[in-house]
């Protein structure tokens, strides 16, 4: 049973250069994260087992919550400290922190230190909130890091840090990361293949688009190939991709890989694993609440085509107009009207409250299950496409 005082917590991804997922940034929903949250959060395995191998960025306003009872749930081998550095102007938090460093943990001093304070020699690794003022071009630490750029807006604040000497990045620069097409076929191929999959074509339709498009044919037959649908036969036709994973499975792979339009020798596509992500946590929650499995289909769906207009970087009207996808799902992407379009907003949401929980009609523990089920798919996906 969710319990009413489970904390509302805030969980967003961190990227390296790479386009690569490496962590998740945690803290509070608008109010410092205290001992209390953490010990909610960490206390059971749950977390961490769900986003393995990524570490876990927690922002932390005052190190004093860093109890024994609280380091105890929070393993070094996976979690770093983004702890505000205007603390260090307490007597002994320098000497703390220092002393955490030594043990094991990877403390990042979150922000400008305070008039006059210098940090101890050991903790030279920074985490900035770059949404308000891009950084100076200063030189960070070379042998320290990963230096944490987060509230990072755009393609231009991230050239920015990246130029300053961060390494790992968070915000929705990821929204603006995707090159537009030079000549508008890769557009129409993937329409095409949206058309297919709405109207439920057959196996031998999606072939024959397949075939066409030599990127997505790669991506697809890499996916079956890998770990999680291996069975030592190698896969080599579309065919026999299409009975190894099932129709079903095929469809949602599917609406996943168009968004893996890079050369296979490129970087991964950042909208990727946050399609997946919002598919995921939509599925969750209506399959939680005993949604059938149309309805479960309905609600990936809805999550994963939200991104489509930054994808084509055009109006989503103009491209539902060449759709034809259940009322529902037109509804959460055009208007984010209903109860799929309610969740939707909470999983667009960077920083979800109450009001956007009570709009989608679950509690925060509700919430933060489905978005632990929702990251962990996320990775996967990331992982094997």
């Amino acid at each position: 049973m969710a319990s009413a005082s489970f904390p509302l917590v805030e969980l967003s991804s961190i990227a390296n250069e790479q386009n690569e997922w490496v962590a998740l940034l945690l803290e509070a929903a608008g109010q410092p994260t205290d001992g209390a949250c953490l010990q909610a959060l960490f206390g059971p395995p749950d977390l961490l087992e769900a986003i393995a191998p990524l570490d876990c960025v927690v922002r932390i306003d005052d190190p004093a919550i860093l109890t024994p009872p609280v380091l105890n749930v929070l393993p070094p081998s996976r979690v770093l400290l983004a702890v505000r550095a205007s603390a260090l102007a307490r007597e002994g938090a320098g000497k703390a922190l220092a002393q955490l460093q030594l043990t094991g943990y990877r403390v990042l001093l979150d922000g400008d230190l305070p008039p006059g304070v210098q940090p101890p020699s050991a903790l030279r690794t920074v985490a900035r909130d770059c949404s308000a003022d891009a950084p100076r071009a200063i030189s960070l630490p070379a042998l320290f890091g990963p230096h944490l750029a987060y509230g990072v807006a755009d393609m231009e604040r991230f050239q920015a840090c990246e130029n300053a000497g961060f390494s790992w990045f968070a915000g929705d620069y990821v929204l603006d990361s995707v090159a537009p097409d030079d000549d508008g076929t890769s557009r129409r191929r993937m329409m095409t293949m949206l058309a297919l999959l709405a109207r439920d074509a057959d196996s031998h339709e999606l072939e024959q688009q397949l075939k066409q498009d030599p990127a997505l044919s790669y991506h697809l037959l890499k996916l079956v190939n890998s770990a999680a649908f291996t069975s030592g036969v190698p896969i080599t036709s579309f065919g026999q991709a299409i009975n190894r994973i099932g129709r079903r499975q095929l469809q949602r792979w599917l609406q996943l890989l168009l968004y893996a339009r890079q050369d296979p020798d490129g970087p991964p596509n950042l909208l990727l694993p946050l399609a997946a992500m919002r598919g995921g946590a939509l599925e969750a929650l209506c399959k939680q609440e005993g949604g059938e499995r149309d309805a479960q289909d309905a609600a990936f769906m809805a999550g994963v085509f939200s991104l489509l207009d930054r994808l084509f970087r055009t109006p989503m009207a103009e491209l539902l107009q060449e759709l034809n996808l259940p009322e529902p799902v037109s509804a959460a992407l055009l208007r984010r009207e209903g109860v799929l379009g309610q969740r939707l907003l909470l999983a667009e949401a960077q920083q979800a409250d109450a009001s956007t929980l009570a709009g989608a009609g679950i509690d925060a523990e509700t919430w933060w299950n489905c978005q632990l089920q929702a990251f962990h798919w996320a990775i996967q996906v990331a992982r094997h496409v």
